[in-house]
């Protein structure tokens, strides 16, 4: 005979709050400092300076086009984390993605994961180690450097 304990439940929730004390534990990442889990506010501050940097030279070459602008900062999020792993935000606020094995991450994976920050959606839902599905996705982490 077949219970709820043998096929699992949505039901019973997610597991308890004492899982791990911070986010980036049970990946072996530490509390703070170097190497650990960039938190949710220097992220938006980082977001908010690529796009803005991405909206003044959509203003000035292409007329402040919205296509434009998420053109210019597609590009930049694949370039930039491609080659060295961060942002112009990311890099101004001390933060890089890496490969969960602490490697920055390649152009495939900058790739995917800068469509995935496009489309909003994915970078909006969050796990217990603050990584967006765009990171999961990927196998990446936005960390501390």
């Amino acid at each position: 005979m077949v219970n709820r304990n043998d096929v699992g439940s949505w039901l019973n929730g997610p597991p308890p709050s004492g899982a791990q004390d911070w986010p980036g534990q049970r990946l072996g990442r530490p509390k703070s400092g170097p190497g650990s889990i960039a938190r949710v506010g220097p992220r938006v501050v980082a977001l908010l300076i690529d796009w803005g940097l991405c909206t003044l030279i959509s203003q000035a070459f292409f007329g402040w086009d919205g296509f434009a602008t998420t053109y210019l900062f597609l590009l930049e999020q694949i370039l930039f984390v491609g080659f060295f792993g961060y942002s112009i935000g990311h890099r101004v606020l001390r933060m890089q993605v890496q490969t969960l094995d602490g490697r920055p991450a390649g152009f495939l994976t900058a790739a995917i994961r800068s469509v995935l920050i496009c489309l909003v959606i994915p970078a909006l839902i969050f796990d217990p180690d603050q990584r967006g599905l765009h990171d999961r996705a990927r196998g990446t982490v936005l960390v501390r450097i």
